[in-house]
């Protein structure tokens, strides 16, 4: 009876010790590694001539100052229609602060108003920098 019961406890043992080379010998193999987007934005450029914006300063104007009446679309919205927004608020951008349009604004509201009034959006955390 003791020689039964030893040979089940070596048995056991056994395969305890199998059990355990099995379990620590596999190594689950790391998650694949997700690719970081890329923090270098590339710096959006105006396609259009700068100073042909200079047409949006009698839209700005007409805007800030309140005129009755709808100011003139045509030559200030037709030159930005083809445009992407991004593009847009960098020609504005650029516009604005090369003073182009000849007035003294006050650049995040004057870019968010002609941008809206020629139905483009600002884009999501677009500083006119």
């Amino acid at each position: 009876m003791a020689s039964r019961a030893l040979a089940t406890t070596a048995f056991l043992l056994t395969l305890n010790l199998l059990f355990f080379t099995l379990v620590t010998s596999t190594s689950c193999p790391p998650p694949p590694s997700t690719p970081k987007p890329n923090k270098h934005h590339h710096k959006a450029t105006c396609p259009k001539d700068t100073l042909k914006l200079g047409v949006c300063a009698n839209v700005l104007n007409d805007l800030v100052h309140l005129v009755v009446g709808t100011p003139p679309k045509t030559p200030c919205c037709s030159l930005l229609g083809d445009l992407v927004d991004l593009e847009a608020a960098v020609c504005l951008c650029t516009a604005i602060k090369a003073n182009v349009l000849g007035i003294n604004l006050n650049v995040p509201v004057s870019l968010s108003l002609l941008l809206n009034y020629c139905g483009k959006k600002v884009p999501e955390g677009f500083q006119c920098a």
